[in-house]
């Protein structure tokens, strides 16, 4: 039986230059979703499918990342004093949502070279990986990491989150070749990074969302840097998956990816319009702006 997985490895120490100015002084992870930090919402997502203990890692001037999930003894006792209990519970509750450790990440080198510096973290345990500026959100379904974790447990192999995408954006991802074994589940022989559409193996792209095991780290320290002297997760899973079965779960859930200014504006819109508080006037203040630029 394979083993449950507790641990979760959370790549934040990017820069966030699609969104600057706003991240000159704020990571890109504590962009808001509503009222709430991106990061947050992943981390949430990480708890809600098994994990408890939980590494983040930064880049320097990204304190604020560590302050989030820290108590603020003067901001409780604020809001203690003024009878804001609910409030004050949902702060309490940041500070004790798992075992959350930092490592700093020196060299900005992808999302290969921040996954690297997990090994000591995971030790010989399975490991969910999530983007730390991508939110998935999977509804009344199971959470994403939470899928992929179910197909771990029944194969005992690693798992890539996989998510369709129209033909004409396969070039934008790295796109999954192999077969579909059951219905939403493929066994992978290859991923092949932005193929053009007349090559693409498929319209399954890898979405945010991993589920490795410790054998990645020796793939990763043998594959070398590519573009930007950065070192590629993906090249790491190709050389693994040659070595032992590897799935891809398409998952049930919709990604938003938070780091760029278009996807921030949707994902903010929507998430708004589901808060009952929200919704009348927002939508109405909309359909104002809508009409006023004569869109509607």
């Amino acid at each position: 039986m394979s083993k449950q997985v507790t641990k979760a490895v959370i790549p934040a120490a990017g820069f966030g230059t699609r969104m600057l100015p706003f991240t000159k002084a704020v990571p890109k992870e504590l962009i808001p979703l509503v009222d709430t930090p991106v990061l947050q919402y992943v981390v949430e997502e990480a708890v809600a499918s098994g994990a408890n203990e939980i590494l983040v890692v930064i880049s320097e001037g990204k304190d604020a990342v560590k302050n989030h999930f820290s108590p603020a003894e003067d901001l409780e006792k604020r809001l203690h004093d003024s009878g804001k209990e609910l409030l004050l519970e949902s702060m309490q509750k940041i500070n004790t949502l798992a075992d959350i450790r930092y490592v700093y990440q020196s060299e900005l080198n992808g999302l290969g070279g921040a996954v690297a510096l997990a090994g000591e973290f995971v030790g010989n345990d399975p490991f969910f990986v999530l983007l730390g500026d991508t939110v998935m959100d999977s509804a009344d379904a199971l959470p994403v990491s939470g899928q992929l974790a179910v197909l771990y447990e029944k194969y005992g192999d690693p798992v890539v989150a996989l998510a369709e995408v129209p033909l004409e954006k396969v070039s934008s991802y790295g796109i999954a070749s192999g077969s579909e074994i059951a219905q939403g589940v493929w066994l992978l022989d290859d991923l092949v990074e932005k193929p053009d559409v007349a090559s693409a193996p498929s319209r399954m792209a890898v979405s945010a969302r991993y589920l490795l095991t410790p054998d990645i780290f020796p793939e990763l320290g043998r594959i070398k840097p590519g573009k930007n002297n950065e070192m590629q997760l993906t090249d790491a899973i190709r050389e693994l998956l040659q070595k032992r079965r590897f799935y891809g779960c398409q998952v049930k859930g919709k990604r938003y990816d938070l780091g760029s200014v278009s996807g921030f504006i949707a994902a903010n819109v929507e998430f708004a319009m589901r808060r009952p508080e929200l919704q009348e006037v927002l939508g109405r203040q909309i359909l104002d702006i809508l009409k006023e630029k004569n869109i509607l």
